[in-house]
């Protein structure tokens, strides 16, 4: 049978450098970083005291006030990107293409923010009778695809995946796989993350996986494939994307940013945290969504890499597209928004499907930025400091988790 036609009509985005597509778009190519002091928190006590907040987030303004009360920062950023995403696409309450839709949505780490008041309330006073009777909807990661649904009034398969760092890119190559089937039309999908807790940066802080900036400019703390690198920057954001099949989005004359043509999933069994330093996993990945797509090395125009700014995941990314791509490998751009963004965790694969949808639609790479001393084994073309025109016709976006979990998703230019 033949294989449908998925395209993106609608796309909704909060990233600390910018809200709404407009801002976001204007700050990733212009390599606008929203990295700074921690503000969510006191953090005098932790060493790592800088994040990338989403700024200026009121929830009230986009949810009722009883909805925000009962929901969890995770949960809200989801439901207002939603909503951004699908007036983006021009769809209705009352349309059937939204309300049959499926929402499949990607978070590594749920409702950690409540959760974490939860129990500090708990410890304080020794009184179970302190924790709110709403905190189990509140922390469930399904909370956020269910919220979405009960706002939207979407009534198709509902459901979140949680796969770490890749947790968005697997939501999306599901979502993808379900519209190019025929089980649905149109899909509400993404990722979210709200990590900027004292718990959670203590956590990553005991991992010592978290990087520092050159001197006092807080905004080189992230600084993917540079020799200077030392780990990277927490980050909280999410992204939605409205997936539609190619005529029935043509038949309503919706906005076509790009197509998605293939997937690629697997797990590289290697390690719990660590990244196999062969790559091969990830290259793997990456040959599955070509091969998907019904295309060859050759015709890759752009990857946008998982690109974290740690010393093992940038030599193993690099390592994998050398590996795959052999010949054609420094022939392509490849760039990491989380040199602006920094490490998003579930929501880092569909922050990045925004941004491979911009660029494509825009025929613009955005940059790696903080690139100024290239680690002489990170060989490849990072696009430095300054974004590239470029006609893109196929790009990559790389999310690669903790478990040996990878996600690979493929665009191109609709045609």
């Amino acid at each position: 049978m033949k294989k449908r036609r998925v395209v993106v009509t609608g796309m909704g985005v909060l990233a600390s450098n910018g809200n709404g597509i407009a801002a976001f778009k204007e700050a990733i190519f212009s390599g606008v970083s929203g990295i700074g002091p921690i503000t969510r928190f006191d953090a005098s006590n932790l060493d790592v005291k800088i994040a990338a907040e989403v700024k200026g987030f009121d929830p009230v303004e986009h949810m009722p006030v009883a909805v925000a009360r009962k929901t969890d920062r995770f949960a809200q950023f989801g439901v207002t990107t939603a909503r951004m995403a699908i007036d983006d696409a021009g769809l209705s309450e009352n349309d059937s293409a939204l309300t049959k839709a499926a929402v499949i949505i990607g978070s590594g780490l749920g409702g950690m923010n409540f959760h974490e008041e939860a129990m500090f309330a708990l410890i304080e006073t020794s009184n179970p009778k302190k924790v709110p009777a709403s905190s189990v909807p509140r922390i469930t990661p399904n909370a956020v695809s269910a919220y979405i649904a009960l706002q939207n009034k979407i009534k198709g398969p509902n459901q979140v995946i949680s796969t770490a760092c890749s947790s968005s890119g697997q939501a999306i190559g599901e979502a993808f796989r379900k519209v190019r089937s025929g089980e649905i039309d149109t899909a509400v999908t993404g990722g979210v993350e709200a990590t900027i807790s004292i718990v959670n940066m203590a956590m990553y802080q005991a991992m010592m996986v978290l990087g520092s900036p050159l001197g006092e400019d807080l905004k080189t703390a992230s600084r993917p494939f540079d020799k200077t690198r030392n780990g990277f920057v927490m980050g909280e954001g999410a992204a939605c994307l409205i997936l539609e099949e190619l005529e029935h989005a043509r038949n309503r004359g919706a906005k076509i940013y790009a197509e998605v043509v293939g997937f690629g999933s697997t797990c590289g069994a290697y390690h719990m945290v660590a990244p196999n330093p062969s790559g091969e996993d990830a290259a793997e990945t990456m040959r599955l969504a070509l091969h998907d797509a019904g295309l060859n090395q050759d015709s890759v125009d752009y990857i946008s890499a998982h690109g974290t700014s740690t010393k093992l995941n940038d030599l193993a990314e690099t390592q994998a597209i050398k590996s795959l791509f052999g010949q054609y490998a420094k022939d392509i751009p490849v760039s990491s928004i989380k040199s602006m963004i920094g490490h998003t965790i579930g929501a880092s694969g569909a922050i990045q499907a925004v941004a491979c949808c911009l660029a494509i639609d825009s025929s613009c790479i955005p940059p790696t930025i903080n690139l100024n001393s290239v680690d002489e084994e990170c060989d490849l073309d990072y696009v430095p400091n300054q974004s590239r025109e470029k006609e893109l016709s196929v790009v990559l976006s790389n999310s690669f988790g903790f478990g040996s979990n990878n996600a690979v998703l493929a665009f191109a230019k609709i045609r």
